[in-house]
Parts: structure tokens; C-alpha cells; sequence
């Protein structure tokens, strides 16, 4: 059999589900999912394998209108994710409809080389007329090769998009080993991990001025893994809400994001993490490599 490996990028609005439906199709967890949107950051890939094709499915952030530099440095990630793809699928909630957003991007999208695929996502929520006004109107926008209508969540319809992109993408070698699910390094996951948790446990009470800065990741003669975090962020109303009354509420957020932590890593993890009040984090050079991304002026 010859094998088949390809560039995927997937991109949409914040909240569309791309993350979700990333990690859908890899058949486990490599990114992070909250209901908040804009919670991708950086392009993380996903390695998904069907058949003889490996499928590398760059998740990029939800592209938005930018009001800042992390949204800048954002953005352009997302858009930077789609250079050199084979294919591009386009996550439209299909509970949303075309808002000014997806009509935007769709205008942009159809400017560009790359084939394109429409993936309606959360069609569980929308009755089928709906679906079809809605697949035949952004046809209308845009060359789409293919339309898919999925939800992530429950599943219905992945396998099925699975297989297009497994047939889609060109003829050559596997680029990672058949066990490699993820890019992301270890330190890399470990701040996403414990930046999940602080989404899962804040809610709406800690804005998006928060960052996880993983400060040391010491590998100890046990085969356990000691890992030092700090959680930034810009004012000390702000602090207060993540340490809660007593140190209750980073106590747990620790405790969660390390259990799943030595899940994911197979192995013990001892995290350590600490709080920083840094108003200026924003404005950091090296947190924006630490995360990820390219500082955009």
C-alpha cells in the first residue's frame, strides 16, 4: 500500500469547535476545549491516522477582529497556519450562520490557492432546512470541493469527513511515527493543560489576561516529571480570584491539571504552580515564544 501525508488547516470563528473536532478525528485529547471562545492560542497539530494516510490537522485560534497584540499575534497565526496546507477546511457553526466574521473569512478564503472543504459543525442543534440554506448559501461565497455536516461533539459525521481527508491529501511518506498524536512538546502541553483548568474552574470570573508561563520541567531519577508554572496575570483583583479564599481554588486547579497531566504523560507529575500580577505581560517578547507565537507588531 503507498502511504499518503498531508497538511489539513483548520480554521473558523472562535467557538466554532475546531479544537473539539480536531481532537475528534485524532481519536483523542491533543487540544484544549472550554466553552469560552478564543481558547486556542497557537497552531498546535493533531496526527490522525486512516488507512495509509496520515493526517497532519493544524488547529489554528479562532479568527476574530484583533483589539490587541495578543489578538494580533493570534490572528496571525491563524492565518499563517493555512500557508502551505493541502487542504483547508473551514469550521462554520452551523447554529451561528454566516455572521460578519465567517462571511469575512470565507471572502478571504476564496481569494487563496488551497482546495477548500466546508464543515458545517453542531448540526445537532439545527434542523436539517436550516443546514441545507445555510451549505447552499456559503456555496454561493466560495469554491468549496466538499461539504460536510458534523458534530464534533456527538461524533455523527466525523468518520465519514475522516475518510475525505484521508483520500484528499497527496502521495508520500508519514513525516511522524504512527503513536505520535501531537507536535506539542511536554512543556508545551503542561501549560495548556493547567491554562484548560483555569478556564474550567474561573468561568467568567478571569478574563483573558492570563497566561501560563511553564518555568522548569525537571525530569527526576524516579522517571517523574516536576513541573514549575506561573499564571499571569495583570492585576492583583485578579490574583486574589485565582488563589481563592485559603488558596482553595488554585489548590484544585493544580490538583486537576495534574491528574490529567500524568495521564497524558503516563507518568507522575509534581506541579508547582504560583500566581504573578504583571500588567505588562502582554508586552513580553519570550512568553509570546513560550506560548508559541510571533510577536506582531
Amino acid at each position: 500500500m503507498t502511504e499518503h501525508c498531508g497538511f489539513v488547516a483548520v480554521v473558523g470563528a472562535p467557538n466554532a469547535g475546531k479544537s473539539t473536532l480536531v481532537n475528534a478525528l485524532v481519536g483523542q485529547k491533543v487540544a484544549i476545549v472550554t466553552p469560552k471562545a478564543q481558547t486556542t492560542r497557537t497552531r498546535l497539530m493533531g496526527i490522525a491516522i486512516e488507512g495509509e494516510a496520515q493526517i497532519l490537522l493544524i488547529d489554528t485560534p479562532g479568527i476574530f477582529a484583533p483589539k490587541r497584540r495578543l489578538d494580533r499575534a493570534m490572528v496571525a497565526a491563524a492565518w499563517g497556519g493555512t500557508q502551505d496546507a493541502d487542504l483547508v477546511a473551514l469550521v462554520v457553526d452551523a447554529k451561528a450562520g454566516i455572521t460578519r466574521g465567517v462571511a469575512e473569512m470565507v471572502d478571504r478564503l476564496e481569494e487563496r490557492r488551497e482546495p477548500l472543504t466546508l464543515v458545517l459543525n453542531k448540526v445537532d442543534l439545527v434542523r436539517k432546512e436550516v443546514l441545507l440554506t445555510l451549505a447552499a448559501d456559503l456555496s454561493a461565497r466560495a469554491a468549496f470541493e466538499e461539504i460536510f455536516m458534523i458534530s464534533a461533539t456527538t461524533g455523527d459525521g466525523v468518520a465519514e469527513l475522516k475518510s475525505a481527508l484521508a483520500k484528499r491529501v497527496p502521495e508520500g511518506p508519514w513525516h511522524f511515527p504512527a503513536d505520535q498524536v501531537s507536535d506539542a512538546t511536554d512543556r508545551m502541553l503542561a501549560a495548556e493543560v493547567t491554562r484548560e483548568q483555569l478556564y474550567h474552574q474561573l468561568h467568567a470570573e478571569l478574563p483573558y489576561e492570563s497566561a501560563i508561563e511553564t518555568e522548569k520541567f525537571e525530569e527526576r531519577s524516579d522517571g517523574s516529571a516536576a513541573i514549575h508554572q506561573q499564571i499571569r496575570v495583570a492585576r492583583a483583583s485578579q490574583k486574589a480570584i485565582v488563589l481563592g479564599k485559603g488558596g482553595t481554588r488554585i489548590r484544585a486547579i493544580g490538583e486537576a491539571a495534574r491528574a490529567e497531566l500524568s495521564q497524558l504523560l503516563g507518568r507522575k507529575v509534581h506541579l508547582f504552580l504560583h500566581v504573578k500580577v504583571d500588567p505588562q505581560w502582554e508586552e513580553d517578547r519570550s512568553l509570546y515564544r513560550e506560548i508559541g507565537l510571533d510577536w506582531v507588531e
